[in-house]
């Protein structure tokens, strides 16, 4: 068995890895940390684990969590960058769910998260945790850094245009909206049902901190600069994110062979499922579940390409994505844990 500790449990994702991890057969959850709820029993926190766990919060201790084969951080930016070097030291492994360890520019990533980073070696080291590009260097990961819930979906719906070199890498527009769990497990009043609900609206559209996050991967995919524009949307929903990006083909004529292209390019991947062209993803069809699913489209005769990508924002896009990394990290079959289907309605 795999012993797992989680650090940060009591926000959505921390209750969505405990959730997944429950019914993992290669898995224990040894502990969970909170400082605020220390001394608290899980199951008061969150009554839909009542009967799976019998673990109380506790104080987060560097000894007890490098005794662990791996730790999930399930924290705000800011947290894991301060205890990563000591528990790299006594020899841990750990799936970053934070920030802290996404961007390899650290002076964005200060720009973008208001504060120096405190764990240079290790924002160097670290493995960027998406599995459809960098399996391979998961697999032997000390440090994976897990992919945020936009540049997820947004990522895997441009990856095979752009390394493919079909289309125009100064336009790229990635257009998402995304559930209020999105948003964290706090008690904002802006976040309120009552604010939000019977309401849409774009917010961060001069600027989000995913979008560094999101050009940096597409410069990967694209082995050059990009040009992207990022808007994210909040609507009236629990949980999902739907992803509708633009790119303009270089040529129109290469448009005939892009179902192709992207069947061929996901056809081994367990949790992505390209649809029929001219599909429309809808988020109910992956919520609770780790896919992403996605449907190419074509106005007329257009030369842009339209991708729609739909996933969970806490399970490909948080707690599903992690668990997913973790298995590869300990040779597991991938899907592991992960296989039930999606919840509907």
């Amino acid at each position: 068995m795999i012993k797992v500790g989680i650090v940060g449990g009591t926000g959505y994702t921390g209750v969505e890895l405990l959730r997944m991890l429950a019914v993992h057969p290669d898995v224990e959850v040894s502990c969970i940390t909170s400082r605020t709820e220390a001394g608290m029993p899980v199951a008061e926190m969150f009554p839909n684990l009542r009967g799976h766990y019998e673990l109380e919060f506790t104080e987060p201790d560097v000894a007890t969590l490098s005794a662990c084969d791996l730790v999930f951080f399930a924290t705000p930016h800011g947290v894991a960058m301060r205890m990563m070097p000591e528990l790299m030291a006594a020899g841990a492994r750990v799936v970053d769910l934070s920030a802290d360890f996404r961007l390899k520019d650290l002076d964005v990533w200060a720009n973008w998260y208001g504060m120096p980073h405190e764990s240079a070696e290790w924002a160097d080291k670290a493995v960027y945790g998406l599995p459809e590009v960098a399996r391979e260097s998961i697999r032997g990961a000390q440090l994976v850094a897990n992919p945020g819930c936009y540049p997820t979906a947004v990522q895997l719906g441009f990856l095979p245009l752009l390394e493919a070199g079909l289309v125009d890498t100064t336009r790229l527009i990635a257009d998402a909206k995304s559930g209020a769990s999105g948003a964290g497990r706090q008690g904002k009043i802006a976040m309120l049902h009552g604010e939000i609900g019977e309401s849409f609206k774009a917010y961060g559209a001069s600027g989000h901190r995913h979008l560094p996050e999101i050009r940096q991967g597409l410069e990967k995919a694209s082995k050059g600069s990009v040009g992207v524009s990022f808007v994210p949307h909040l609507i009236p929903m629990i949980r999902g994110i739907e992803a509708t990006l633009y790119a303009d083909l270089k040529d129109p004529a290469d448009f005939d062979r892009l179902q192709a292209l992207f069947e061929d390019r996901f056809r081994d991947e367990p949790f992505v499922d390209v649809m029929p062209f001219g599909s429309h993803p809808e988020t109910r069809s992956v919520r609770g579940a780790n896919n992403c699913r996605m449907a190419l489209h074509r106005q007329e005769n257009s030369s842009i390409v339209i991708v729609s990508s739909v996933i969970d924002n806490l399970v490909k896009g948080a707690a599903g994505q992690a668990i997913q990394n973790m298995n590869i990290m300990f040779d597991l079959p991938e899907t592991r844990g992960l296989e039930a289907p999606a919840l509907l309605p």
